[in-house]
């Protein structure tokens, strides 16, 4: 019994007769990064960029949604902030960030 074990750590011990190449480890790890960017890293980066667009063009009266799906109508501007008329004269002061889309003219009427 005693001698099957000191075969088995000697055979673990014995170096390898050429040697692998790390090569192959590492075209490995550059295709899973390139996978990784173009499937989760780069689609992030361009809505990031649309939205900034987006919130960068916005001007008084158009017609938003914020996070959390409430809809209203942009009065006035300030800053970093947005004064939103929500319901007849119910007027919220809001984060820019929080808007996250536009939406036509007149839904805000149509859904009334």
């Amino acid at each position: 019994m005693y001698g099957l074990i000191a075969e088995a750590h000697a055979d673990g011990l014995a170096p390898a007769a050429g040697g692998a190449s790390p090569w192959p480890f590492f075209v490995t790890m550059v295709l899973v990064f390139v996978f990784m960017y173009f499937i989760s890293i780069r689609p992030q980066q361009k809505r990031q960029k649309q939205l900034r667009q987006m919130l960068d063009a916005l001007t008084q009266g158009d017609e938003v949604i914020f996070a959390g799906g409430l809809m209203g109508r942009v009065v006035r501007l300030v800053g970093d902030y947005a004064l939103v008329e929500v319901a007849g004269g119910t007027q919220l002061k809001v984060q820019r960030q929080s808007i996250v889309a536009t939406l036509p003219k007149g839904t805000l009427k149509s859904i009334e």
